[in-house]
């Protein structure tokens, strides 16, 4: 499955096809989804990520800002122990920013945004696979219809992403929802085969904000990340303080909006019904306040 992906500007954008081949092998043959039955497991995730915080993995970090063509004069080191240590790797003070007016609707995170309207059944389509919020929330059908008619917001992080992710307004949460499961990739090459936003492990929150009522933010894990790294509890937050991190590997973020809360820019929803992803950063304006 090609994907495709707009800047804000609207410029079409090659995507990163380091690894697609191995991919298109263990989704689309065979043999190789008998693979997968093995690679999805919690315990080869542990394995790995046993590997990926050792120095044995730094090998790996020259390939990958090569392949990604990653730009380390944003970031605040270039000394990493491990390929871990370069994934988790800390942006500059600066080379981020984060709007700061109280109706704008910010970004979590770099990535590639899609967004979904929820129908009244507490539905959607992502790629074509069927899903309902109470799928992403674990069978939690009362905090679901509370979405009913509102918007499902998708954040696709891939490899060469920034993947540490802030909290998007001024507010309260409550304590972290872990959702156990397996690890498919979350590159649409799998979306056809699996519904991954229900069968990946994720963890969700409930976010009280200033400006946006209740929105829940749902972290999903994909194929080898070691985990999902949350950095709080419950929690008093400020707008573009930091809120966790993906370890290794791609991964997806999902923002549930109640109706009539946000208008979306209308080229995230134009892209999106066009199939189109487009290219976001952290803490940048994607929505504003309806009136």
């Amino acid at each position: 499955m090609d994907v495709n992906i707009k800047s804000r500007e609207g410029v079409y954008i090659a995507a990163d096809k380091s690894g697609s081949k191995s991919l298109d092998f263990l989704y689309g043959r065979f043999a190789g989804r008998l693979i997968l039955l093995l690679l999805t497991r919690r315990f080869v995730s542990n394995i790995v990520s046993v590997y990926m915080n050792s120095r044995y993995s730094k090998h790996r970090i020259r390939k990958t800002i090569e392949q990604s063509n990653i730009d380390l004069s944003e970031f605040e080191s270039t000394d990493y122990k491990s390929y871990n240590d370069f994934f988790t790797r800390k942006i500059k003070s600066g080379k981020r920013t984060v709007d700061m007016d109280a109706f704008s609707f910010v970004s979590p995170c770099d990535a590639k945004v899609s967004a979904y309207k929820i129908s009244e059944n507490s539905s959607f389509y992502i790629k074509n696979s069927y899903y309902t919020v109470s799928d992403l929330l674990g069978g939690n059908n009362g905090l679901a219809d509370e979405y009913i008619n509102g918007y499902c917001l998708v954040f696709r992080l891939t490899v060469d992403d920034y993947h540490r992710y802030c909290y998007i307004d001024d507010g309260e949460k409550g304590e972290n929802i872990f959702i156990p499961g397996i690890l498919h990739t979350v590159n649409p090459i799998s979306f056809g085969k699996y519904k991954i936003f229900k069968r990946n492990c994720r963890e969700y929150t409930v976010m009280k904000t200033k400006n946006f009522d209740n929105v829940v933010q749902i972290e999903i894990g994909a194929l080898f990340v070691g985990r999902i790294k949350n950095l709080h509890g419950r929690h008093e937050f400020k707008r573009g303080e930091e809120k966790g991190m993906f370890e290794f590997g791609g991964s997806t973020i999902v923002l549930l909006v109640k109706n009539n809360i946000i208008d979306i820019d209308s080229d995230i929803l134009t892209n999106t019904a066009e199939g189109v992803e487009t290219l976001v950063h952290y803490g940048e304006h994607i929505a504003s306040a309806t009136n």
